[in-house]
């Protein structure tokens, strides 16, 4: 009895031993979308004027998997202080799988110093659902000069 015993503790420590695999699998949604890298901005058919403006500067992107779906941060620079109310708006997706956001801003309403890059940074956040991340292949925010790319 005791050596049936130990073929079962032997097989389960193979068995989990051989799931290490999972980690770089493309099953793992912690590997769905890598660190984010410039890329050209997409030019896109004209949508509808909100009265917003594009960031001067897309500095950074995450796509950080979520229960659901994920969520994309991205943070901003300025030529200013001042701005407000950002938001990605999303983009329909092209044949390709690209999902565009335009980081969009309301500049200031008064004149506003410069000062330093980081009080001119503007951070914004948007949660995609599963649903829509199905056919995605890459997420794309763009800016007035600059764009960054997330791809799986």
């Amino acid at each position: 009895m005791s050596l049936s015993r130990r073929h079962v503790v032997l097989g389960l420590a193979v068995a989990l031993a051989g799931c290490g695999g999972l980690r770089q699998s493309k099953l793992n949604p912690f590997n769905w979308f890598r660190k984010s890298e410039p890329r050209e901005t997409i030019v896109l058919p004209e949508a509808k004027e909100d009265g917003r403006v594009l960031a001067e500067v897309v500095l950074s992107l995450a796509v950080e998997p979520m229960p659901g779906g994920a969520i994309v941060r991205a943070r901003g620079q300025m030529p200013v202080q001042g701005y407000w109310s950002a938001e990605l708006v999303p983009q329909p997706v092209t044949e390709g799988g690209t999902l565009v956001y335009e980081f969009r801003v309301f500049p200031p309403v008064t004149k506003t110093d410069v000062n330093t890059p980081q009080s001119r940074q503007v951070d914004v956040a948007i949660f995609i659902s599963d649903v829509k991340l199905e056919n995605v292949r890459e997420i794309v925010v763009q800016g007035a000069t600059n764009a960054r790319a997330s791809r799986r």
